[in-house]
């Protein structure tokens, strides 16, 4: 049997009729940038996470960028973030000219690691940017309680989590993207919710820091050929708009049935060489990625890729040791946890519209690995 990490066609199959009328209409209309398709998806959106305002750019790390970039975080200033995550959060923080300063996760939720942050702390910080990594919710009540008493921003990386969840102290349940002061989406086609090409968002509830974000990605624009800022070019276009209100209305039956497959797997994955992802009581993931790990991860990637399983890394280099931030000083044994989940980590393959047969076979040749 051969299993792919992932692929779009269910999906794209059950949705055929939508996504070609999507296309038809933005065709017919001949109105390609900023238009009725992006509207009407800012909208739904914004409504769907639970903000007043969703403000649609080119891709997820320009929506962290424009966020950074409205609150004013530049040279000389500080963001913290996880030393576990894909390079673009951090490559947000450089773009503006502000320096990422790393903080280990929680090696059983591959997340930043409160308790770790403060210490982290500066005279110099300016922000918080905790990680929903593989679709699992960070733990938002400390990360606030935290900003809050050092009067710092909060900006959400939810490239990976559309429609998680975090139960809060109070036992009220919200959709991440909704405790900070801004929050960034990637809608690239692996995402939950994908595009059919590069697409992001960023949300909020404050009203002037929407308005400014979508002036920053519209050239500093306020209105045509009036710039009240040094800005960037970084829109939704209304065809990828249009694709993703052809997909959102069905983002909860996708994420449920991604929900199921990993039940499966934490329930049918019995091999004592494998550490199975931890889900804490406060969340609710999407599982963008069902990650386990496993000391000997690369002969486990040799003996799933010789039954024809398709596997992948997230992520083989820690980002203090990636060459393109080599002018941190960092070296090998600096950030251990993020250097332990890079070499042990692996990522079985999770997709919408996974059979069972698929689903038990990924759990019997995992289970028959010594």
């Amino acid at each position: 049997m051969k299993i792919p990490f992932v692929t779009f066609q269910p999906l794209e199959r059950e949705l055929d009729k939508e996504l070609r009328d999507a296309f038809e209409r933005v065709l017919s209309r001949s109105w390609y940038i900023e238009g009725a398709e992006d509207k009407e998806f800012e909208r739904a959106f914004a409504e769907y996470i639970g903000t007043e305002y969703c403000i649609g750019c080119g891709n997820g790390l320009d929506a962290l960028m424009l966020s950074l970039k409205a609150l004013e975080i530049g040279e000389g200033d500080e963001v913290i973030v996880p030393s576990n995550t894909y390079i673009a959060t951090a490559l947000a923080v450089t773009y503006v000219g502000a320096k990422p300063v790393f903080v280990e996760p929680d090696i059983r939720t591959f997340n930043i690691n409160p308790d770790l942050i403060e210490e982290a702390i500066t005279d110099k910080t300016k922000a918080i940017m905790p990680v929903h990594l593989y679709g699992q919710a960070c733990n938002m009540d400390l990360i606030v309680d935290i900003a809050k008493n050092h009067g710092l921003y909060i900006i959400e990386d939810c490239a990976q989590a559309h429609g998680a969840t975090y139960r809060c102290s109070n036992g009220i349940e919200k959709k991440i993207g909704t405790f900070g002061d801004a929050a960034g989406f990637s809608f690239y086609p692996g995402k939950n919710l994908g595009a059919l090409g590069d697409a992001g968002a960023t949300v909020t509830n404050n009203e002037e820091l929407a308005n400014k974000i979508r002036a920053l990605g519209n050239y500093g624009s306020d209105y045509k050929y009036h710039h009240i800022y040094q800005g960037n070019n970084s829109r939704l276009d209304e065809l990828q708009a249009a694709f993703l209100l052809a997909k959102l209305p069905k983002l909860d039956h996708v994420n449920e049935n991604r929900r199921a497959i990993a039940t499966k797997y934490l329930e049918g994955i019995q091999n004592k060489a494998v550490i199975l992802p931890f889900v804490p009581s406060y969340t609710n993931p999407v599982w963008h990625i069902f990650g386990i790990r496993c000391e000997r991860r690369d002969e486990l990637e040799a003996w799933l890729s010789e039954a024809g399983i398709c596997t992948n890394k997230h992520y083989p280099i820690p980002m203090h040791l990636q060459k393109a931030y080599q002018e941190l000083g960092y070296t090998k044994g600096d950030f251990p946890i993020a250097e332990e989940i890079s070499r042990t980590e692996l990522s079985l393959p999770l997709y919408y519209g996974m059979n069972d047969a698929e689903i038990q076979y990924v759990i019997k040749c995992v289970n028959e690995f010594k």
